[in-house]
């Protein structure tokens, strides 16, 4: 899973800083990054969990539901493990890239210097509505999910109490958001092992009253593909690749980390595990359990949003059941509300002190708070505010749409950068063994990630074609025009040059570790297989190479 070398022998990549390698200070402790103003204060664990289940919400566990009934049990692994393939490779191009530059708007800033600034701005752009429209979807499913307990209090009510929770809450700083998320991230994780647990029991009829072994029933009625065949397994890709939205988040966060030569590859070699347990598991144990023809799993009407989870548990015989997945639901969501108003702030942060964005949201306080960005960026929560006319699962359907496409967009644009980094980097006469972190797989792995989704990003809308529904096409493919014609309204009022591959700066922006060591975090100087030490080389046990995946 890419191959990563021990900070104590891997080859330098530091540079003398007239060489163009900005050390920033971080040699002599420095936590406030000088470029972009954000205080590094994420730690290793921080980003690891980020990485395996920081927005982990309902989007999987809620828009699977959407998903299983689109195209039953078959389709959601189908669509799980092939997006789950690309997703895997986007994170080799992203390890490669983030961890030689850990540097201030991540692969949106590389976008200008390896391909074209007009370039930049189209994948900034496009990454920003990702989030907004993940945002909209976590109010919407907090709000209904008060509604659904109580509907004292008006739909518009409660998403005004989360609004300024979480607006007060992003405002402590990065440090809080990451402790937060590591601890929401861990608690999200032990509910679905619990899950897990409880589908294996009652698939083998093991739990108390119940009459025959569930078993793969729901697989032969009401079928593998629940009647839909491959038109159910294409109207599950758009769903599957929002779920998956995130892995990338890393790259975002190298800036406020510590360690990003340690937490980088560790969080990139962990989306590895993510893949398998959480959504390989999810897509297997939902479709096991779950009948695709639930009433629960569609009905636009209803403000409660019901997931596999709670059919499950339903008809496995216990109703109090509802009021323990909603409460599990709704820890996630929180989890994930937080880390898409971080996310999508810090992107529209470092487009701001590019350029690419209104100057004043590139701001930061002496905290290293961006607080205009997250002010900004949590206005957008209030399309969540649509449930209110359409209901919560149709509201759900409309923002996944809008937000499908832009992944498969921003995705592709990372293999494609990628790809420029490598031809530049073997154009100037460089090493490939002198990168802090090897891509797995190089040339193949990148090309068939951006041959995937822009193919992805081209047919997921075809089901709306026949029979042809004119709503439905314009909400699944409005968002595909805009990379174009943001990239080319650019390009002509400000001229900008693509750019050649001898003249890629392929310096500034590295920058030394804050801690030179994490003893305290588990050993993360010593992420290779044997390091030099004052005792001479010592080869690192397999159990602590194992251990230091997680």
């Amino acid at each position: 899973m890419g191959t990563f070398k021990g900070i104590e022998d891997a080859p330098s990549t530091e540079l003398p800083p007239q060489h163009g390698v900005e050390d920033n200070g971080a040699g002599r402790g420095e936590v406030i990054d000088p470029v972009s103003g954000v205080k590094r204060g994420l730690h290793t664990r921080h980003l690891s969990m980020m990485a395996l289940a920081g927005i982990i919400g309902p989007g999987l566990l809620i828009g699977s539901g959407g998903a299983l009934s689109s195209g039953g049990p078959a389709s959601l692994i189908i669509g799980f493990g092939v997006i789950g393939i690309i997703a895997f490779s986007i994170m080799q191009s992203l390890g490669e890239l983030t961890t030689l530059y850990p540097s201030g708007g991540a692969f949106i800033k590389l976008a200008d210097r390896m391909v074209d600034k007009a370039f930049g701005v189209a994948v900034g752009w496009n990454y920003f509505i990702i989030w907004i429209a993940v945002l909209a979807n976590e109010y919407n499913t907090l709000s209904s999910i008060f509604v659904f307990w109580s509907d004292k209090v008006p739909l518009w009510g409660y998403f005004l109490i989360f609004w300024f929770v979480f607006l007060g809450f992003q405002l402590l700083g990065v440090q809080a958001f990451g402790e937060a998320e590591f601890w929401l991230a861990l608690l999200k994780l032990a509910g679905l092992t619990a899950y897990f647990i409880f589908a294996i029991v009652y698939a083998a009829g093991g739990l108390k009253g119940q009459q025959h072994a569930l078993g793969f029933q729901y697989w032969h009625n009401p079928g593998a593909f629940a009647g839909h065949g491959f038109r159910g397994v294409a109207t599950v890709f758009v769903f599957c690749s929002t779920f998956y939205a995130g892995c990338e988040s890393v790259a975002i966060a190298a800036t406020e980390t510590r360690n990003p030569k340690v937490a980088v590859p560790r969080a990139t070699r962990q989306v590895f595990w993510r893949i398998i347990f959480v959504y390989m598991g999810s897509a297997f144990f939902f479709g096991l359990t779950c009948p695709a023809n639930a009433p629960g799993l569609v009905g636009g009407a209803s403000r409660a949003l019901k997931s596999p989870m709670t059919i499950a548990i339903q008809n496995a015989g216990w109703e109090g059941g509802v009021n323990l997945i909603n409460a599990f639901i709704l820890a996630t969501c929180l989890s994930a509300t937080n880390s898409s108003i971080y996310i999508g702030s810090r992107t529209i942060l470092f487009m701001a002190q590019d350029g690419k964005a209104p100057r004043f949201l590139g701001r930061t306080d002496a905290r290293g708070v961006p607080v205009y960005a997250i002010i900004f960026t949590n206005l957008f929560g209030a399309l969540s505010m649509m449930n209110v006319s359409t209901g919560a699962s149709k509201a759900y359907g409309y923002i996944i749409s809008l937000s499908g496409v832009s992944t498969f967009l921003v995705w592709g644009s990372i293999s494609f950068i990628h790809i420029r980094f490598r031809r530049a980097w073997a154009k100037q006469g460089r090493n490939v063994q002198d990168l802090p972190f090897i891509s797995m797989g190089y040339p193949v792995i990148a090309y068939f990630g951006l041959a995937a989704n822009i193919f992805l990003a081209l047919v997921q809308g075809w089901t709306t074609l026949s029979p042809f529904d004119a709503g439905n096409f314009v909400d699944a493919y409005i968002l595909l025009p805009l990379f174009p014609i943001i990239y080319f309204a650019y390009k002509f009022f400000f001229r900008t040059r693509f750019q050649r591959l001898l003249e890629i700066d392929l310096d500034t922006g590295r920058r030394k570790d804050v801690d030179l060591s994490e003893s305290d975090e588990g050993g993360d100087s010593a992420q290779g297989g044997d390091f030099e030490s004052l005792g001479g080389k010592h080869k690192v046990p397999f159990w602590k190479r194992f251990l230091q995946n997680f």
